[in-house]
């Protein structure tokens, strides 16, 4: 059952995030985030659309219309926007390799759920251009996308290389995309890439069909629970992703096994959290080989300490997307279970707070951040909204 006084908060904070140029990531201004952002603007835009309020579907049309409209001219899209005197940034030092993904997931999810082709038809041009730069950044045609350092959500995290997540939303982007259009192409392609990700991200007693030599003698340290959350040449990643686990159940990319042992460990996590699940874990510590990684990399102050931020933190926007994974898995109680962890975590401190310090459960991060609003209505809404499933039926 909906919790409508924490439910009708978030739809409250999506309403004042608004503005004619589309949603704004913060309400306040803090370090740019009173900008129309590709990622945040999308996920914001999705929950609008769940949402089925008109005034906010307009808001999620105009983000769209903002973003698709900047576009570079070779095909990757904005880091943000700003609504104050439009002027468009790209990134900051790497660009952001989940943008273009992102983008055809929103013109495509607005097209899906409203039955309204003015923007698909409009917008073709530039979503050619995002596949086409995303093929670009595979640079050896091998179905897999590069990520630079601080090229996704996560972007003062140590991640880099052929990061999970990345690869997942390309996939989602292609098949929603090709549901609408029909192009064979597509299909093929997120076939193609989904052929990849089965064989270099799960730990099997033998691999095969490896992207690369040195994962025959990484993989040997992945965890057999989870699917490995990305890899380069000199590393993988053995922590736990929890997005890109999440959104493996989504995209039905696991077999029975391997769904079974994702939601396992899912469970595991959260009966030692007692709480929404942290984004990445576990913690990177003071004396672990990755916090030297960790400390350089932020752009106005260094906020990677233990449990804070993207180490360790809890995030509520990608626990909202769980919330529908494992719903859509049947594992309706641990999805309540955690919708009411969602709202929680939103009430402390000044309401809708970025993420919360993974032990303490101490507000950290930006307060009234709309994500956080959206993963909670997305979160809802799965549970109870058939229009949900129909993002993820190709």
């Amino acid at each position: 059952m909906v919790d409508l006084k924490s439910y009708n908060l978030a739809i409250d904070l999506l309403h004042e995030a608004s503005t004619p140029y589309g949603f704004v990531a913060a309400v306040q201004e803090y370090d740019n985030y009173k900008r129309v952002w590709t990622r945040d603007g999308v996920i914001i835009s999705i929950a609008a659309l769940l949402s089925g309020d008109k005034k906010l579907i307009n808001t999620a049309k105009a983000t769209l219309e903002t973003l698709l409209s900047n576009q570079h001219e070779n095909g990757f899209m904005p880091s943000n926007v700003s609504p104050a005197d439009g002027s468009v940034s790209y990134g900051g030092t790497s660009g952001r390799a989940d943008n273009p993904s992102w983008a055809v997931i929103g013109l495509s999810a607005y097209t899906i759920l409203t039955a309204d082709k003015s923007l698909w038809e409009k917008y073709q041009e530039q979503v050619t251009k995002c596949f086409a730069v995303l093929d670009a950044w595979e640079f050896n045609g091998k179905h897999l996308i590069y990520v630079p350092q601080s090229g996704d959500w996560a972007d003062e995290y140590i991640q880099h290389g052929y990061v999970l997540f990345e690869q997942l939303l390309r996939v989602w982007a292609l098949k929603l995309a090709a549901s609408l259009s029909g192009n064979k192409s597509w299909v093929n392609k997120a076939s193609q890439i989904t052929t990849a990700i089965q064989s270099n991200y799960w730990k099997t007693e033998e691999q095969s069909n490896v992207y690369a030599p040195n994962l025959v003698h990484q993989l040997k340290d992945a965890s057999e629970k989870f699917w490995l959350m990305g890899f380069n040449p000199a590393r993988i990643y053995k922590y736990f992703d929890l997005q890109a686990n999440a959104f493996s159940l989504l995209l039905g990319l696991g077999n029975g096994i391997q769904n079974d042992s994702v939601i396992d460990y899912i469970k595991e996590v959260y009966d030692e959290k007692k709480s929404i699940l942290p984004s990445f874990y576990p913690t990177i510590n003071e004396g672990d080989a990755d916090m030297n990684e960790l400390k350089n990399n932020y752009a106005y102050a260094f906020r990677n300490q233990p449990n804070y931020f993207h180490n360790g933190g809890l995030w509520p926007v990608w626990n909202g997307w769980l919330v529908g994974a494992l719903n859509m898995q049947g594992e309706i109680t641990i999805a309540t279970d955690l919708i009411a962890d969602i709202h929680a975590a939103n009430a402390k401190g000044s309401l809708f707070n970025e993420c919360l310090h993974g032990s303490d459960k101490i507000p950290c991060g930006v307060p009234n951040c709309t994500w956080s609003a959206a993963g909670a209505v997305i979160a809802e809404q799965a549970m109870i909204n058939s229009a949900f499933k129909k993002l993820f039926k190709f």
